[in-house]
């Protein structure tokens, strides 16, 4: 686990070994706990699987090809 500040306009500091890691764009989920910065993916597919599998701790093995495919256009419109 890291500490990082943010500075004046609001921004983060996310060190170069998890964005090499991770990528440099994130979703930003607010948990009644405090925050999660969740990884963008270039594969949409992937990453909401990641999520899922993050998130929820279960294992998302398949998805329906009509599931899978709905999430997918979602996604890229979300994230466009």
């Amino acid at each position: 686990m890291s500490t990082v500040d943010v500075d004046g306009r609001g921004r983060v500091y996310i060190p170069k070994e998890m964005r090499d890691r991770h990528g440099e764009k994130f979703k930003i989920v607010e948990l009644d706990s405090g925050i999660k910065l969740i990884p963008v993916s270039e594969d949409p597919i992937k990453g909401l699987k990641e999520a899922m599998n993050s998130a929820e701790g279960v294992e998302i093995e398949n998805l329906s090809d009509e599931v899978e495919e709905a999430a997918k256009e979602e996604l890229e419109e979300e994230f466009k």
